[in-house]
């Protein structure tokens, strides 16, 4: 090979190895956002954004971010087994009877928030709540909620984040529901949190 030529080959290695450690690769969260697409992934079709932003924490107390996401499913116990999720009821638990199959058959009293769900995926690993096998993943049905923020709560001495929804109705009624080790609880806001 002449020496020319192994000059601009050596030049051209270089300069691409220069471009490539001057990148920086993306942020992990900003290669996938929270869309519709990705709903339909982690919870099926029947699923889809209401136009609200998702909100990050620990949720679960395990050092890895979780996310909610709020949507509208249509079908929430249709894609249960196929996309390894549950389907909670805290809020109607908390006033008597939480069985899913038996309360996603009640109908809401607002028309326009039927079928309004929290979709909570629980992170595992560095990828987080993007992890290709995350922990867990919950789909929380009848929570009346008109917006949800995730934040701080102190539950027996122990400070946690938990999901804080102002309830649907314009009373401005704000309840929280949040994770006690085992399950996701309902609490309306000004009640003992036990």
């Amino acid at each position: 090979m002449p020496f020319s030529r192994c000059i601009l080959l050596a030049a051209t290695l270089l300069s691409l190895a220069v471009a490539a450690t001057g990148q920086q690769a993306p942020a992990l969260h900003a290669a996938a956002p929270v869309d519709d697409t990705f709903v339909h992934q982690q919870f099926g079709w029947n699923c889809s954004l209401i136009g609200q932003t998702p909100a990050t924490g620990d949720l679960d107390g395990d050092s890895v971010e979780d996310v909610v996401i709020p949507a509208r499913c249509t079908s929430p116990l249709q894609d249960q087994a196929e996309n390894s999720y549950l389907v909670i009821d805290p809020f109607s638990a908390f006033y008597g009877y939480g069985n899913p199959a038996i309360t996603t058959q009640f109908s809401t009293e607002d028309p326009q928030r039927r079928g309004y769900s929290l979709l909570i995926i629980h992170g595992a690993g560095p990828d987080a709540w993007r992890a290709a096998k995350p922990k867990a993943k919950f789909m929380v049905v009848n929570l009346p909620f008109d917006y949800m923020i995730v934040k701080k709560l102190t539950v027996k001495k122990k400070t946690q984040m938990a999901i804080y929804v102002e309830e649907s109705g314009g009373a401005g009624v704000m309840s929280v529901l949040f994770w006690d080790g085992k399950k996701y609880r309902y609490q309306p806001m000004g009640s003992s949190l036990e």
